[in-house]
């Protein structure tokens, strides 16, 4: 059976989506019910994570620009799957070895899973964009983002019903999905747009390696834009590190939820999280119908309208008055952060040269870690200072630079 490179890649999306939402729906009664972590315990597991993305994510887009994106995506797949496996084998291997505690099995898996996330991201948007070019891959980034949508209300309930049997399963299982999508990508994935830099040396690996990134980096620079989005995103990063850990604390701390409805709080969450996936869906879809993804004039209003919506939306949060409002607030940002992901992705690849596409955007991801890695502590500590209201607002500012950046990118345009 032949596939064509768009269905491999919507393929691709689906299952890492669903692997995911199985996974991460009820992470949170793994990490604490079962396993006992604290609150010191849980944030670390997300450093270590980010650090080894921080670490690996340079070396790994040259790789992938340098001996291929397949293999890259590839491996990353199997190194992903088997991470989960170890981290929901946890409880299982601490009798094995009374030497490692499971909170260091935990850390050893989020240590492995960062280099499998590295390995994949940048090469498999930069494989795709050569299969399919840059024009047609604007329109096949939003309808791959409206499967995952899809893939992510069934990874949910999937969730819940393998975390009632036991809640170290849905770990497990998302780690035997993405090994099976790894087999599925050696049998089925193509690379035939790649062109492997010549080797002057048989010998001389590692100064491929370096000539790769080296060209990479001559093309940030080359790039005013580029190099703007690479220190805006460490602002971007820190921005999100701070909504996505905070939200959660400011609905139940100090907004409250409606005492006269009987539902518990993880009911509400579950809630919040399907409302936000069906909307979502919606407004892709819509943007799928209307939006003219081949064109940057397009892509760049549409992402300095949407930046400047979630900057709106964070603080409408921050201020709510009540749950409903609040609520409302919560819908608006995921309905953004879904529409912007694709948009994002199709902007920045108009603007990458294809030879160097997985090194370029390995070097944006990095500066994502770094931002998250420093900023997401800041952001906290004056949540910790102050209040979380205040963590918000300071969320809301660390975006304005990025909003800053796509007008400036309009305003040359109209040159």
């Amino acid at each position: 059976m032949k596939f064509r490179a768009s269905q491999v890649y919507k393929t691709k999306i689906f299952m890492t989506s669903l692997a995911n939402a199985t996974a991460f729906t009820t992470y949170a009664v793994y990490y604490i019910s079962q396993l006992g972590l604290n609150p010191f315990e849980l944030l670390l597991v997300g450093t270590v994570l980010e650090v080894s993305v921080l670490i690996f994510e340079g070396i790994t887009g040259v790789v992938a620009d340098t001996y291929g994106r397949r293999l890259s995506v590839i491996a990353g797949m199997l190194v992903i799957g088997g991470a989960y496996v170890l981290e929901g084998s946890a409880p299982w291997l601490g009798g094995v070895s009374p030497l490692i505690s499971l909170f260091v099995w935990i850390l050893i898996a989020e240590c492995i899973r960062g280099v499998g996330e590295t390995l994949i991201s940048g090469a498999d948007t930069a494989w795709i964009v050569d299969e399919v070019g840059e024009q047609h891959v604007g329109r096949l980034f939003l309808e791959g983002k409206r499967l995952s949508l899809v893939a992510t209300l069934i990874g949910i309930a999937l969730s819940v019903g393998l975390s009632t049997l036991a809640p170290n399963l849905p770990y497990v299982i998302s780690g035997l999905m993405f090994l099976s999508l790894g087999a599925f990508l050696f049998l089925f994935m193509k690379e035939t747009q790649f062109v492997r830099p010549e080797r002057l040396d048989k010998f001389s690996y590692w100064q491929e390696m370096k000539s790769t990134w080296l060209s990479g980096a001559r093309v940030v620079r080359r790039e005013p834009v580029l190099l703007m989005i690479l220190v805006v995103t460490l602002f971007s990063g820190a921005a999100s590190e701070g909504y996505d850990r905070l939200w959660e604390a400011h609905l139940i701390k100090e907004i409250g939820f409606p005492a006269e409805l009987p539902f518990s709080m993880a009911m509400w969450f579950g809630l919040i999280s399907v409302l936000t996936t069906f909307l979502s869906l919606i407004v892709v879809r819509l943007a799928e119908k209307r939006l003219d993804m081949g064109s940057e004039r397009v892509v760049v209003v549409a992402m300095f309208v949407l930046t400047g919506l979630r900057v709106a939306a964070i603080l409408s949060f921050a201020f709510a008055p009540g749950f409903a409002w609040a609520l409302g607030s919560v819908l608006a940002l995921g309905i953004i952060g879904a529409l912007s992901g694709p948009i994002y992705d199709t902007w920045l690849n108009l603007n990458i040269e294809g030879k160097v596409r997985a090194t370029v955007l390995s070097m944006i991801n990095q500066s994502d870690a770094l931002g998250q890695t420093g900023g997401g502590p800041f952001v906290g500590w004056i949540g910790s200072r102050l209040s979380l209201r205040a963590s918000l607002v300071t969320a809301a500012v660390l975006l304005l630079p990025i909003l800053a950046v796509f007008g400036r990118t309009l305003r040359k345009r109209q040159e």
